[in-house]
């Protein structure tokens, strides 16, 4: 469906049915370069198990007209603006990568809004290499490529999809691809400037788990627990053999993780 959010116009996924605010409201925040496609399971089980559902393309991301957000701030206080235009009390934020520290800082900002986090592939910092900031900067096809190999497991790169012949790390590609000149230079940079998710997350109130990749190249585990420490009663899981695109690699292990809230 299509929203105005801050007088702009935004696309939203609602997992294949019509959100009902009534419904417990639940908002996926994808990661940086890439766009609501990234939930495609994950958003049609919980719009047909009675969840209210919203998966955004962001601002200058998949079909959401730009200028990109340039802060995890600027996010985060869009994401409140967002459950205001659909009428959604309050929501479980569940985010990726960049999405994770949208959510923590939602929560942080907004703590009226949230009713849970679910935060996955995510790190106190997100330190982003100056190789990879600099071939994002130049709209290079090495920064895609960077994306996607750092992203992905190693047996993410032999294979091992759930569905057949469908090659993980050219999908992670292809999304990549369309992004607009300029947009993962500004998510990137946003992520490597943000130095408040310690202070975020000592004042979270709601229930949170924290879910990592074993083999993450990019948050990797160890940095993830020190996050979730700082956590009042977070609960961490981390999935066996994952690299940092957990949606892809392990749908399954995922959806059972945010399940189990």
């Amino acid at each position: 469906m299509k929203l105005s959010v801050n007088g702009a116009e935004v696309f939203v996924a609602t997992g294949g049915r019509d959100f009902d605010k009534s419904l417990p409201t639940v908002v996926f925040l994808h990661g940086a370069g890439f766009d609501r496609s990234s939930w495609a399971l994950h958003t049609r089980w919980f719009a047909h198990h009675g969840y209210g559902v919203l998966a955004p393309d962001l601002p200058g991301h998949g079909r959401s007209p730009g200028p990109s957000l340039s802060s995890i701030a600027e996010m985060a206080d869009w994401t409140a603006a967002l459950l205001d235009a659909t009428g959604a009390a309050k929501a479980h934020l569940i985010g990726h990568s960049m999405g994770s520290l949208i959510s923590l800082e939602t929560a942080a900002r907004h703590p009226d809004k949230v009713s849970a986090l679910s935060l996955i592939g995510t790190a106190a910092t997100m330190t982003v290499g100056p190789d990879l900031l600099k071939a994002a900067e130049a709209n290079s096809q090495d920064a895609n490529d960077m994306v996607s190999i750092w992203g992905l497991g190693f047996k993410a790169e032999l294979g091992g999809s759930l569905a057949p012949g469908l090659w993980m790390h050219g999908g992670a590609q292809a999304v990549l691809k369309h992004c607009e000149p300029g947009v993962l230079f500004r998510d990137l940079s946003a992520c490597n400037a943000y130095a408040n998710a310690l202070a975020a997350a000592a004042s979270v109130k709601v229930p949170t788990t924290l879910i990592l990749g074993e083999r993450d190249m990019m948050t990797p585990a160890k940095a993830g627990k020190a996050l979730a420490a700082a956590i009042p009663h977070a609960k961490t899981v981390v999935v066996p053999g994952a690299g940092h695109m957990i949606m892809a690699e392990r749908p399954d292990e995922l959806l059972a993780a945010l399940r189990a809230r």
